[in-house]
C-alpha cells in the first residue's frame, strides 16, 4: 500500500499553491545566515526552491520518491538552478554527511511526522550535527493548543478545492480526524474527490497521523539534542507564541554546553 506522500502527490503543489507565509520569514533568515541551508522533508521543493531563486545554495532530503520526481521535474524546467539545489533521496534518521549547514529547516509540520521522543531526539541528535556552531535551526510545528481544546466530532469537513493542473480536474478536498490525547497523535484522513471530464468522481482517500509536540516538551528535547531556544514565534511574521496562534516556530541555536 502506497505511504501518504506517494498517494497525494500529484495533488500537493496544487493543494499548497497558497502556501506562501513562510517563504519571506526563511528569505530573511537567510540572509542572516547565509548558505548552504539543509532543509528536512524537502517534499517537491517549496521552500528550496524559493530560496535557490534568491541565490542560495540549498540541500533537501525526503523520504518519497514521488515527491521528489515532482522536484526534479520542476529542476528540469529551471536549469540555472541546478547548481544551487541538490535532493536527497532517504531516510533523514539513516543519512550521513561531513557537511556543515548555517541553516536547517524542518518547514510545515515536518517534526510531526515523527510519533514518538525517541524518533524526535534522535532526529534532533542528528541535525544538530549538520548544524555549523554559529548556524541556526528553524522549526515549524503547528501550534497544538487549539487541537487538544477543541471538541471532539466526527464530521466531514470541506477543507479547499483546487484544480489539479495535469489533467485540468476540480479536486474538493475533505477530512476527517480524530485526536489521542493521552499520545498526542492526531489521526486525520483526507479525502480527494477529483471531477473528471466526464462528470465521474474519483475518489482517493490518505490516511495520515500527526504528533502534536507541545513547546516546553519541544524546549528540552531541544537541550537534549545539544541546541538552546533563542526565540519562538506563534507565526511567520514573528508574532508572539501565545493562546490562539496558528503556529509554534522555534528557533534554536547549537549550545556551547550541550546537554546542560
Amino acid at each position: 500500500m502506497p505511504g501518504f506522500y506517494a498517494t497525494v502527490a500529484r495533488y500537493y503543489d496544487a493543494e499548497h499553491q497558497d502556501k506562501t507565509d513562510d517563504l519571506a520569514l526563511y528569505s530573511e533568515l537567510a540572509a542572516e545566515y547565509g548558505d548552504p541551508i539543509f532543509e528536512v522533508a524537502c517534499g517537491s521543493g517549496r521552500v528550496m526552491f524559493h530560496l535557490a531563486q534568491e541565490g542560495y545554495t540549498v540541500h533537501g532530503i525526503d523520504l518519497e520518491p514521488a515527491m521528489l520526481e515532482r522536484a526534479r521535474r520542476k529542476l528540469e524546467a529551471l536549469p540555472f538552478l541546478k547548481p544551487q539545489l541538490a535532493f536527497i533521496q532517504g531516510d533523514v534518521l539513516k543519512y550521513e554527511t561531513d557537511r556543515r549547514y548555517r541553516l536547517v529547516l524542518a518547514p510545515y509540520n515536518a517534526l510531526l511526522h515523527f510519533h514518538d521522543q525517541e524518533q524526535q531526539l534522535a532526529l534532533l541528535r542528528r541535525l544538530r550535527g549538520w548544524v555549523a556552531d554559529d548556524g541556526l535551526l528553524v522549526l515549524d510545528l503547528a501550534n497544538p493548543a487549539d487541537s487538544f481544546g477543541a471538541p471532539d466530532t466526527d464530521a466531514l469537513i470541506l477543507e479547499k478545492t483546487f484544480i489539479e493542473p495535469e489533467s485540468g480536474h476540480l479536486v474538493m478536498l475533505y477530512s476527517v480526524s480524530s485526536l489521542d490525547r493521552t499520545e498526542q497523535l492526531l489521526h486525520i484522513t483526507w479525502i480527494y474527490d477529483e471531477v473528471t471530464a466526464d462528470g465521474v468522481v474519483k475518489r482517493t482517500f490518505a490516511p495520515v497521523v500527526f504528533r502534536y509536540i507541545f513547546y516546553y516538551e519541544l524546549r528540552l528535547l531541544l537541550r537534549l539534542a545539544g541546541f538552546e531556544v533563542t526565540a519562538v514565534y506563534g507565526s511567520p511574521e514573528r508574532e508572539p507564541y501565545r493562546d490562539g496562534c496558528d503556529r509554534m516556530i522555534v528557533l534554536a541555536k547549537p549550545a556551547p554546553n550541550p546537554g546542560v
